[in-house]
């Protein structure tokens, strides 16, 4: 039973099991009533409740990582895996993903470059890992759909919220970060240090904790609520009570905290230096693992609490324990200072209160317990530390852990340097790395190994895996939320006055591909008994913006070279050259474009930004003729072309140049050269396209739609995961700011068609939320495809 407000949290069982530090626990969804631990020892251990005492057994012990295990988390159950999954990440760069009764991996997902520190699971099977090689990573089963990059440093902390699509990753970068989507969507600053933590409290709210020895409150929409202080070091784990605010947080300084209604109830302290990580158990107790290897569980229930002879032992342990005055937790100590034992006559005044007196030239540290109304010990002082080695793990340095972090002076006067290590290091490589790094001199190679060696007595580990690549991933990956959203107040329309040539006046007049025309919907009427037949995905075609008034736009085109500069004039020659090619590629003569005319034409659209659209639709209109689309889209020549392109893109840039630029990749697709380039360059014109949605341009919006419809058929053909994952965050993103219904049609026929016949990407179309926001559009009356389209798409989902 849940004790009543106020009581206390007292051991229930000492659980010896692992053979070194307790890094990661979670509760267990299977068996009931347990949880899961890993440790530097490299194993997970699933943990029963003990039915008969008060204890817990060991269910089974799990090994698949060649290096410490260092976070871990339960995958719910599905269909497949009734009593969920065990995933859990290490130092190896590796996730392993266990089933609860199979000591070996079920499978090993690979992808991050660094140690994987932290994992949290959604609905539908997605998991969210983070890696101190600054990024996170969202996973399906087996599978990874998207890389969240955006923080300078390691990410030690990550959740998914309740809402779907929202994720939040905290980092040594001091931040936090909300993702939707695969998108970042804000960053939180206010933490001091390293974020070591994190833990929801609802859909609204979260708790952080980190270096800075602080815990605070944060709401969604960027509010800091509360600071909590009380812990004297870091902060390293967090977490909330079932159906309530309090939360409790281990760390640094040797205890675990109880917090209630934003107080420090209660603080225990613990024989170990490094507390590095707590879960609470649906029953409401605790259980924590820390740098002995020992986990411990606490209860505030009586019949659950240890037997007094238990209890004592534990105080004995705790009583005997060396605490390094050098760590800071007790303040500032001078031995000499110190009162003798009478002290302790004097009750203390709050619960956790510490005391350190002198008795026989030996320093010992007591805490106040409220509820027992005595002090108990919990160490004797000492001098120096006798502990480098059990804590090892735990310094930090530039946001990542090392076993040692050396001060080195190279010079009485000069600065000193930092020199970490991690005893599966080779000291000469890190000390030539550390000479270079620094720009010192070659020459002092041998005394710097040498000290490293005499400082670690030569401690080496089995493993030589080299845990420190470098912390930075390679270009061309897709990266959501890199660059931020520059919103541009929409200009009035550069165009006015009829009969005035206007880019995309006419856009919605989509040419009919074969049979019922989704797009206009002709033939699409049938009376109301007849079954609707899904006409609208999976599309098989690209769809193009064919409409076209070429008298208009050379008269444009002319009357704008009269007024260009110089250099950019074309002659009456180019003219009539480029009038030869309109009429070649808008179907009105037999003739092939030719190579003068495509020159001519690659002049024209390298013209100032503020007189190009008319080349531009040029462009866009003959890029559709396989002999000029083969020509811009080929091996030679296709670097210049996309680059043109996006530069187009710039969403400061003028919109009628947007616009056409868009229109102009969209009719890319018509022939097998333009779809392998389109391909190719899939994130780099995605990442540049979406910054179009800022301004308010319906024509803009319905162009960026059918840019993503166009990739959406090219997906559904090939099944390119991280290309459909990447798609779903653009259509889920453009979603949210468009209001015209032609563009939101185009839009559910991509997400149609990107979750035909795959499970993984209706799975991730449903982690991100996206049923929650095309709901709305089931009801539309008029057009009737945009209602008729989004109920095919709902089935799906």
């Amino acid at each position: 039973a849940m004790a009543g407000e106020g009581s206390t949290f007292r051991l229930r069982c000492s659980l010896l099991g692992h053979g070194q530090d307790v890094r990661g626990l979670t509760r267990g969804l299977f068996p009931e009533g347990g949880f899961v631990s890993v440790s530097r020892d490299r194993t997970a251990r699933l943990w029963a409740p003990d039915g008969l005492n008060r204890g817990f057994t060991e269910m089974h012990c799990m090994s698949g990582h060649s290096n410490f295990v260092s976070c871990v988390c339960i995958i719910p159950p599905s269909d497949l895996y009734p009593r969920g999954l065990i995933a859990t990440g290490g130092n190896d760069h590796n996730i392993c993903i266990f089933t609860v009764d199979n000591p070996a991996p079920l499978y090993v997902l690979k992808g991050h470059k660094n140690t994987v520190c932290s994992l949290s699971s959604g609905k539908f099977g997605t998991l969210l890992s983070g890696s101190w090689d600054t990024t996170a990573k969202v996973w399906l089963n087996d599978r990874c759909m998207m890389t969240l990059q955006g923080h300078t440093a390691a990410i030690w902390a990550v959740k998914i919220l309740p809402e779907q699509g929202l994720m939040l990753t905290g980092s040594a970068d001091k931040t936090i970060k909300l993702w939707k989507a695969g998108r970042c969507e804000r960053t939180f600053t206010g933490h001091e240090d390293c974020v070591r933590g994190l833990a929801i409290l609802s859909e609204m709210e979260f708790l952080s904790c980190a270096n800075d020895a602080s815990v605070r409150r944060w709401q969604i929409s960027g509010e800091c609520l509360q600071v909590y202080y009380g812990h004297t070091n870091y902060i390293y784990s967090i977490s909330v009570f079932p159906r309530c605010k309090d939360f409790v947080t281990t760390g640094e300084d040797r205890s675990l905290r109880i917090w209630r209604q934003g107080e420090c109830a209660q603080t225990i302290r613990l024989p170990a230096q490094s507390v590095w990580c707590c879960c609470v158990l649906d029953n409401g107790d605790i259980v924590v693992g820390a740098s002995d290897g020992i986990i411990r569980v606490f209860t505030e229930s009586l019949e659950r609490t240890a037997s007094a002879e238990e209890i004592q032992a534990f105080e004995n342990e705790l009583a005997q324990a060396s605490i390094d005055p050098k760590t800071g937790d007790l303040g500032d100590i001078n031995a000499d200072d110190l009162p003798g034992r009478e002290h302790l006559k004097e009750p203390g005044t709050r619960d956790g209160q510490t005391r350190l007196i002198k008795d026989n030239g030996k320093v010992e540290a007591y805490q106040w317990s409220v509820s027992e109304g005595r002090w108990i010990k919990i160490g004797d002082v000492v001098g120096s530390s006798g502990a480098t080695q059990q804590t090892s793990g735990k310094v930090l340095f530039e946001g990542k852990e090392y076993d040692y972090v050396f001060t080195i002076d190279v010079n009485e006067n000069g600065p000193s340097y930092k020199l970490p290590y991690n005893i599966t290091d080779d000291p000469w490589l890190t000390a030539y790395n550390f000479l270079q790094k620094n720009d010192l001199n070659p020459m002092f190679l041998d005394q710097v190994a040498k000290f490293i060696m005499d400082n670690t007595k030569g401690q080496t580990l089995l493993s030589t895996s080299n845990q420190f690549s470098d912390p930075f991933t390679g270009a061309g990956r897709y990266v959501p939320g890199s660059s931020s959203g520059s919103s541009t107040i929409p200009g009035a329309d550069p165009f006015t006055g009829a009969g005035r040539y206007v880019p995309g006046s006419a856009s919605n007049a989509v040419t009919p591909m074969s049979g019922v025309d989704p797009y206009t919907g002709m033939g699409a009427y049938q009376s109301a008994a007849a079954k609707v037949e899904n006409i609208y995905f999976p599309k098989k075609d690209a769809v193009t913006f064919d409409q076209a008034n070429p008298t208009q736009i050379l008269g444009k085109l002319k009357e704008l070279n009269g007024s260009a500069a110089e250099e950019h004039k074309l002659t009456e020659d180019d003219l009539i050259i480029l009038e030869k090619l309109l009429s070649a590629t808008c179907n009105t003569s037999s003739e092939t474009p030719t190579a003068q005319q495509l020159q001519t034409l690659w002049r024209a659209v390298n013209w100032p930004e503020d007189i190009v659209f008319p080349a531009l639709d040029i462009l866009r209109l003959s890029v559709r003729h396989p002999t000029v689309n083969e020509n811009f889209c080929s091996e030679k020549e296709h670097g210049q072309f996309i680059i043109l392109l996006l530069k187009f893109l710039n969403p400061k840039g003028k919109q009628a140049n947007q616009l056409l630029a868009l229109r102009a990749l969209c009719n890319c697709f018509v022939s097998h050269a333009g779809q392998k380039l389109m391909m190719e360059q899939r994130d780099e014109i995605m990442t540049q396209a979406i910054e179009t949605k800022s301004g308010n341009n319906k024509n803009i919006h319905i162009a960026l739609a059918t840019l993503t419809l166009n990739y959406a058929v090219c997906l559904h053909k090939v099944n390119n995961v991280e290309g459909k994952a990447q798609c779903l965050s653009v259509i889920s993103t453009v979603m949210e700011v468009v209001q015209d219904l032609e563009a939101i049609f185009r839009l559910l026929v991509a997400l149609g068609t990107l979750i035909s016949d795959d499970t993984n990407a209706v799975q991730l179309a449903k982690s991100l939320g996206v049923d929650s926001q095309i709901k709305k559009y089931a009801s539309v009356l008029e057009p009737a495809k945009v209602k008729e389209c989004c109920r095919f798409v709902l089935n799906l989902l």
